[in-house]
């Protein structure tokens, strides 16, 4: 899989420019640069409205499912971009650790730039100037993204604050300041916050502020409803994370009571977050990520956003033929089911800190902190990188 990389947005694809791939598999660097579009934003659409069924007049299954779901790149090829063209990007600390591997890429520029910031380089403490340099790293590509999609760019908050409210909203703060200084503007923006409590409730103040903030590491009820609750723009769920916990593990009351109702654990979390976003009139958009096959896909039509790997994309663009009985285009999710679903009180709860800690099971306790730690050490690494090569030649 390769890229081919141009500064000019206008003609993103050229053959004659160096190849580069983009992507993290699992969220670790590999020896390739990964370029990950995994906000949940439209990236495909197909047509628009709602059916029942195949229309007639579809061509493929990518058409059919386009019209319940946006559907969404989990990584771009630009040797695909005509076929899957990502509108809104993510930039991250794995983003920024695959540019300094590579450093012939449109965006290594941008990386020495921040590295070239006299306002950092001032700064005497180390940790606090290797934390300039990352914001700054992180504004100067996330403006460079904004130039080549027309949609959202989501910036990673450090995984680092995940468990200090202040410190997330005042890194918010930063980052925001450093993108009104290269004009990018906040409606372009999401700010991408792990789903703690101290996450949740910084994302209730930033949004409270007309702040767009992009929830991840959801892996319980109690999480999704606390992170709709507190306006969150966009709540990410895992479906093929939490499946792959319960086939290993046991033990999670959450998990166990859904296999015994006959579904699947994955996609039964994003059904009843949905439901309860749209029964109760929530503004929060839900994203499925970590969608394993086309059946997990098919089974979640409806929901706002759904991130497919290009396997699955071009196996959706390559099918014309009709759908069998299992693979049947209907929509799964809508506001009319979702009024129909039955929450127990104890669902029904105002979140808090110790509500959520009660409720959150070993499942999504174990998945959080793992997201967490290896958010982590990318971070540490990207700084331990940026350490090394400051100062830039011509400094």
């Amino acid at each position: 899989m390769s890229l081919s990389l141009q500064s000019s947005p206008s003609s993103f694809l050229s053959s004659s420019l160096p190849k580069l791939r983009l992507g993290f598999a699992n969220g670790c660097p590999s020896s390739s640069l990964l370029f990950k579009f995994n906000a949940s934003f439209p990236a495909i659409r197909a047509s628009s409205g709602f059916s029942s069924s195949l229309d007639t007049g579809l061509r493929t299954e990518l058409d059919a499912v386009s019209t319940f779901s946006e559907i969404v790149p989990d990584t771009v090829i630009f040797d695909d971009f005509e076929k899957f063209p990502p509108t809104a990007a993510t930039v991250s600390s794995s983003l920024l650790l695959g540019i300094l591997s590579l450093p012939d890429t449109i965006f290594r520029n941008a990386v020495d730039m921040a590295l070239a910031d006299s306002t950092c380089s001032r700064l005497d403490n180390p940790e606090l100037r290797l934390a300039c340099f990352f914001n700054k790293a992180l504004v100067n590509v996330g403006g460079d993204l904004a130039k080549l999609v027309p949609g959202r760019v989501s910036t990673e908050v450090d995984a680092r604050l995940a468990y200090d409210t202040h410190g997330i909203i005042r890194r918010v703060h930063d980052l925001l300041k450093l993108y009104n200084e290269i004009d990018v503007p906040p409606e372009r923006l999401l700010f991408k916050i792990p789903s703690t409590w101290q996450g949740i409730e910084a994302s209730r103040l930033l949004e409270s502020e007309g702040i767009q903030t992009h929830l991840t590491f959801v892996y319980s009820f109690a999480q999704a409803a606390a992170a709709a609750q507190a306006g969150a723009s966009v709540i990410q769920i895992f479906v093929g994370r939490v499946r792959d916990w319960a086939r290993n593990h046991s033990g999670d009351p959450e998990i166990e009571a859904a296999i015994q109702r006959g579904e699947d654990p994955g996609l039964g979390l994003v059904t009843k977050a949905y439901n309860y976003i749209h029964k109760y009139g929530h503004k929060s958009k839900l994203m499925a990520a970590a969608v394993r096959n086309k059946q997990d896909l098919f089974s979640l039509l409806g929901v706002d956003y759904i991130i497919a790997p290009l396997k699955i994309l071009q196996s959706l663009k390559e099918s014309i033929t009709a759908p069998d009985e299992k693979y049947s285009y209907i929509r799964r999710l809508s506001p009319q089911s979702a009024a129909n679903h039955d929450f127990t009180a104890e669902e029904l709860t105002k979140w808090d800190q110790l509500s959520l800690a009660s409720a959150m099971g070993p499942a999504s306790m174990q998945l959080l902190a793992a997201g967490l730690e290896g958010y982590v050490n990318q971070a540490n690494r990207v700084e331990e990188l940026l350490d090394k090569i400051w100062p830039p030649p011509n400094v």
